[in-house]
């Protein structure tokens, strides 16, 4: 009786392990095909109604809406927004500024990272590894714009040096993260 008490008991722990690896492995990314399905749907057009994109996903509008919602409250969606074609809004000059500084306390950080993201032209802001310590995607009207930021950017914290890399020619841009690599679904 003690022994089979004993393997009820080895396996009832065996089950309670593998359960919880198993909810802990689901629960670090609980999206199913659905939701990527959604996520990828709201990547090619932030401006399908529910039932459009139901109709996508394949999923009634219900169960659809309900999938958008907790996307949106788990953070998943960040927003909507519409993509503003930077030539016709008369800002078609973008140029990757590399950043390096001898300083690296908490307290020039906040400093720089808060005069960083005050500037209007920056678009993205990198720490980084290797050489470069900061990286700034930068977007202005011309060469005298650049001079300008340039000017306002040296005022923001002490650097060690600002090098400026011109962008001849934009070959891809995308906004669209590549789900089909986690999702495990056909891209």
């Amino acid at each position: 009786m003690a022994k089979r008490l004993f393997q009820i008991h080895a396996n009832l722990a065996y089950y309670l392990e593998y359960t919880f690896f198993f909810f802990i492995l689901y629960s670090m990314n609980d999206l199913d095909r659905f939701d990527y399905a959604i996520l990828g749907a709201l990547q090619t057009d932030g401006t399908l109604s529910v039932a459009e994109l139901a109709e996508k996903v394949g999923l009634t509008t219900t169960p659809c809406w309900k999938r958008l919602k907790r996307l949106e409250e788990e953070g998943y969606i960040d927003g909507r927004v519409a993509l503003v074609n930077r030539s016709k809004a008369a800002l078609p000059v973008t140029v990757f500024v590399s950043v390096r500084t001898s300083q690296h306390d908490e307290k020039w950080l906040a400093k720089f990272a808060a005069g960083v993201i005050a500037l209007p032209e920056v678009q993205e802001f990198h720490r980084m590894s290797g050489d470069i310590d900061y990286l700034l995607k930068v977007v202005t009207t011309d060469i005298e714009g650049y001079d300008r930021f340039y000017k306002k950017l040296i005022k923001v914290a002490n650097l060690t040096g600002v090098s400026s890399a011109f962008s001849m020619e934009q070959i891809k841009y995308t906004t669209a993260l590549p789900l089909h690599l986690v999702s495990h679904s056909p891209a």
